[in-house]
């Protein structure tokens, strides 16, 4: 059997997929019979019972000790828009990420990457001056931010984050 490509390993087992020795160059049409299955354990949370709970997806995944946020709007319990335009929402919105997240054993500070949809880029300096106090000075997340022609629930600001599950 041929051997296996090590970077080609190295990045098959950091995010889970099947890996199969390659059957380039042996002659086989097929590939080996035998394949090595290396996959992570994926936990799925619900959404929480509620107005928005029958959505498909999942409030949360985690990956070990990574932890992958749906997107979140700036809904109150309700399952209806925080009223007030989009200092509100995002205000709103952090909140409810940072209940996930202690829901999930993070917290802000845990937090590696963002992404952010902006009804409207002119709004960007308004989400920026709510979305910094919830980060401690210079320890911001990688973050990236878009315009969307439209978002669910006719929002002006959906963020989805992903973070680390300390201790894990």
């Amino acid at each position: 059997m041929k051997p296996v490509h090590m970077p080609a390993l190295a990045a098959a087992l950091l995010i889970g997929l099947p890996l199969l020795t390659s059957a380039a160059g042996t002659g086989a049409k097929h590939p080996p019979a035998s394949t090595t299955s290396v996959a992570a354990d994926v936990e799925y949370h619900a959404l929480p019972a509620g107005p928005l709970a029958n959505l498909p997806f999942s409030e949360a995944v985690r990956v070990g000790n990574m932890l992958y946020l749906s997107g979140e709007l700036g809904t109150r319990a309700d399952g209806t828009l925080a009223p007030g335009g989009i200092e509100a929402e995002t205000r709103q919105m952090m909140d409810n990420i940072g209940a996930k997240l202690a829901r999930h054993g993070s917290s802000f500070e845990h937090v590696a990457q963002c992404t952010v949809a902006l009804l409207d880029m002119k709004e960007w300096p308004a989400f920026n001056a709510v979305y910094r106090t919830y980060f401690k000075q210079g320890r911001y997340p990688a973050r990236m931010a878009f315009a969307a022609s439209g978002l669910a629930l006719d929002a002006r600001v959906e963020l989805q984050c992903n973070a680390v599950v300390p201790g894990r």
